[in-house]
Formats: structure tokens, sequence, C-alpha cells
């Protein structure tokens, strides 16, 4: 499995993404009363997309994670007194994997939102009834000359958001760490 998210992850991100939007944005098709069609198959195909890219880091850092907690001797206390490899699972290695589980996750969806306003913003991702920082963005650039600020007001939205949730994620990160801790 790690050679399959070695090769997912030796591919470049951005032409992957672009690449396989603009298929299944094509394939897809919605019966015209679902939830679904009401989304758009832009926006259904980038969650594939982000799917299908997103979790080869954080599975490359849990297993990294993994291969460090199984080698405590917590682990092979638990093991010799006798306890089943679900159990150790269970209560060990999960519970000492979910700060990597979740700083993971905090400092990836930055870069979801960031990819995602850009496509919006090159018009492969969220189309026009959907709203969109990217799509608001690409809208305002029309009326550059005239209206400038208009520009300005997505472009710096998107820098906050992307801005706390790093800070958000850093924070997570400090809170989890054990060595940090006095």
């Amino acid at each position: 499995m790690m050679r399959i998210v070695d090769i997912i992850y030796s591919l470049p991100d951005m032409l992957v993404i672009i690449l396989l939007s603009v298929v299944l944005s094509n394939v897809l098709q919605f019966k015209p009363d679902s939830f679904l069609a009401g989304m758009g198959s832009n926006m259904v195909s980038l969650f594939i997309v982000f799917g299908l890219l997103y979790w080869v880091g954080m599975a490359r850092l849990i297993r990294a994670q993994i291969l460090s907690i199984k080698e405590n001797e917590y682990i092979l206390a638990a093991r010799s007194i006798g306890a089943k490899p679900g159990h150790i699972i269970r209560k060990h290695i999960i519970p000492n994997c979910l700060s990597v589980i979740i700083i993971s996750t905090a400092l990836q969806i930055p870069s979801a939102i960031f990819t995602e306003s850009y496509l919006s913003f090159v018009g492969l991702g969220v189309q026009a009834p959907m709203p969109s920082l990217g799509s608001l963005a690409n809208s305002a650039r029309g009326g550059l000359q005239s209206y400038p600020y208009k520009l300005v007001f997505p472009a710096l939205m998107i820098c906050l958001i992307v801005l706390s949730l790093n800070l958000l994620g850093d924070g997570l990160r400090d809170a989890f760490d054990p060595k940090l801790k006095k």
C-alpha cells in the first residue's frame, strides 16, 4: 500500500487535480432532483479529487507515527501481559496517533481551500450559482480598472482564512506536542 502512496505522492498535485476535475465533471451525471445535482458536478468532482490526493501525506505521517509507537516500552508491556493486538491498537496506538491526524487535517485544510480558490479562479472549480472566493476574484478581474476594491475583498478573505487555519494548526501542534509540556 505504501508503494501506491509513493506513486500518488510523486505526481504533481495541481496537474492531477486539474486533469481529474475536468474528466470527472464531464463524466459525473446526476438525477436533476438529487442533492448532488444541486451542488454541481464540478464541486462533487473536486471533493472526489481532494479525497483521492490529500490522504497520501497523512498516510505517510500516520505510518511513521505507528512505527515509532509500536517500539515503545508500554506496547511491549501490554504484549507481555497478554493483551490482544486489537486491544493494543484501540487503547495505545490510536489514542497516540490522534494528535497527528488532527494536526495534519488542520494543516491540510488551508491547502485545499487555496487549491479550490485557484481552480475556481481559472474556471475549473465551483461554478456560478455556488459561491467561491476564487470565482468572486475572477469576476472582479473584469472590472479591475474601474473597481479595484472588488478584487481586494476576495483576496483578503482567502489570505485571512488560510492564515487563521494555519495558525490554528500550529496551535494544535503546540498543544498536542508532549515535548513542550512542563
